[in-house]
């Protein structure tokens, strides 16, 4: 049995924590807000993210970062991108000891342009981290807490890290496969949720499941191209991290990313949709590293750039569309990685 600390009460980590109390791991969620752990610990239950689900009575929660962090060997980083440094300063306050640091955020952080895993390295001194290990894949929380199977990967240049993750998460429901390639896993989860919005936005537009077939593929070998120029494994665009991540991410009604491009193809504003979503919409944020990443690398990123000016510059999406289908024409095998 782990001390495991969760960092991040919403949906995910909270089904994270479940999946780890499930396991008989000593898990403890932390929240910011006192009557969300009072919640959670009292009522086993959070309305707010997951309505339907009665949590283990073994998972407790806490507003009290020093508590979680004292209580941790394994520490898991569920909160949103934008939220990763904050939580990282109020936790190094506590911090006197070294854990094994689980991220399982999406994202890239703009104008920096680094990924979680370099964020976290930042904020955290060498001394108190042990390894940080990527937690990514095709994998919504509704369908975890159901016990449906899903799969994802453990990334980490250290392979016997990422078994450690692998053997504390796995189970009959929920099963895990290492990688090395800590790169790609992190592109791969990232910039997936760019093109999730661009695939809300084709389905809120009504132009079918070829043109949605299309932006995904094609959405991959951007995601592949930028994620090769900076030292990823193309493989791992073909696993978990990469095509599957993208599959779900752009067909499900349980993607925000998706949810919130519909409503953008619909004609809502970007603050309308940030309104009424009332969660994090990370691929909104995404995109605009992608762009500022595209431009440092030199990689050609044609969904992710018409995305930027929809979302940034107010350019109209069917307008944007029809621009992409006449660009310049193109070998399709010479172009994925071009």
């Amino acid at each position: 049995m782990s001390r495991v600390a969760v960092l991040g009460a919403g949906s995910w980590g909270t089904s994270l924590a479940i999946v780890l109390a499930e396991n008989g791991h000593d898990t403890l969620l932390w929240t910011h807000r006192k009557e969300q752990a009072e919640e959670i610990s009292n009522q086993h239950r959070n309305a707010k993210y997951l309505p339907e689900t009665i949590l283990p009575e073994n998972l407790n929660a806490t507003d009290d970062m020093e508590k979680a962090i004292s209580h941790a060997e394994i520490v898991v980083m569920a909160v949103p991108t934008k939220g990763i440094r904050e939580t990282c300063k109020k936790m190094l306050k506590t911090l006197d000891k070294k854990v094994l640091f689980i991220h399982v955020s999406k994202g890239i952080e703009p104008n920096t342009l680094l990924r979680i895993s370099d964020i976290i390295k930042e904020e955290i001194p060498a001394e108190f981290i042990e390894e940080i290990v990527v937690l990514s894949g095709p994998s919504h929380a509704e369908e975890v807490v159901l016990h449906h199977p899903t799969t994802v990967a453990a990334a980490c240049e250290d392979i016997v890290a990422a078994e450690r993750v692998q053997d504390l998460f796995m189970n009959q429901y929920f099963r895990v496969y290492t990688n090395k390639d800590v790169i790609g896993v992190e592109i791969g989860g990232a910039l997936k949720n760019v093109i999730a919005l661009a695939a809300g936005a084709v389905d809120g537009l009504g132009f079918g499941d070829n043109a949605k077939a299309a932006l995904i593929t094609r959405g991959l070998a951007e995601i592949s191209r930028l994620g090769v120029k900076m030292g990823a494994n193309p493989l791992t665009f073909s696993g978990l991290a990469g095509m599957g991540d993208l599959i779900v991410t752009c067909t499900s009604v349980h993607s925000r990313n998706w949810r919130a491009g519909h409503m953008l193809g619909k004609g809502y504003t970007l603050d309308e949709i940030l309104e009424q979503m009332g969660m994090v919409v990370e691929g909104v944020r995404t995109t605009k590293a992608a762009h500022q990443l595209a431009e440092k690398y030199d990689v050609s990123m044609p969904i992710a750039e018409a995305l930027y000016s929809v979302l940034f510059e107010d350019k109209n999406p069917r307008q944007t569309v029809e621009e992409l289908m006449l660009r310049v024409k193109k070998q399709e095998l010479d172009a994925y990685y071009l």
